[in-house]
């Protein structure tokens, strides 16, 4: 932290956790730990026939290869499928 009270977060850490120049974030104390989240996306919800889609709310970049394919490991890694 410099004198300023700015944090530098080291670019691993920002790419694994997906934060991008502009992204809003959340930061909490909880328990003498401080906490840094990207806000959550606002959406809204739409019906396209039988289902329900989320668009979000704001304009916002399109996702990067990297970005999905992350998401898609996290989520193999949560069902244990392959």
């Amino acid at each position: 932290m410099d004198a300023a009270g700015r944090l530098v977060i080291p670019r691993e850490i920002r790419r694994e956790a997906g934060l991008e120049p502009g992204v809003p974030l959340e930061v909490r104390w909880r328990e003498g730990v401080v906490e840094i989240e990207p806000l959550p996306l606002a959406v809204t919800l739409r019906r396209e026939g039988r289902l329900l889609v989320a668009s979000p709310s704001d304009a916002v970049g399109t996702l990067g290869t990297r970005t999905v394919e992350r998401a898609r490991a996290r989520i193999r890694g949560r069902t244990g499928r392959r």
